[in-house]
C-alpha cells in the first residue's frame, strides 16, 4: 500500500446518524449542519469547520421542539 493509498485521518463531524432534514428550517435535525454542510464537509478548511461547529448549539432553536422530540 503506498501513501497515496492510505485513507487519511478522519474528520471531526457533528454527524450522530439521524439524517432527516428539516423542510422548514433546511437543517439536518440530528446534527443541524444545511445540506451543502454536510455534502462539502470533507472539502471545508478545518476553520470552516470549526466555524461551523461553534455555530450549530445555536441552530437547534430553528427547529420546532415538537419535531426534535421525535428523535430524543
Amino acid at each position: 500500500m503506498t501513501t497515496e493509498d492510505r485513507p487519511g485521518p478522519s474528520l471531526r463531524t457533528p454527524c450522530i446518524k439521524i439524517c432527516v432534514v428539516d423542510g422548514e428550517s433546511g437543517l439536518c435535525m440530528g446534527c443541524y449542519r444545511r445540506l451543502n454542510e454536510v455534502a462539502g464537509w470533507s472539502k471545508m478548511t478545518p476553520e470552516a469547520r470549526d466555524a461551523v461547529m461553534a455555530d450549530l448549539p445555536s441552530r437547534r432553536s430553528l427547529i420546532r421542539p415538537e419535531k426534535l422530540a421525535l428523535f430524543s
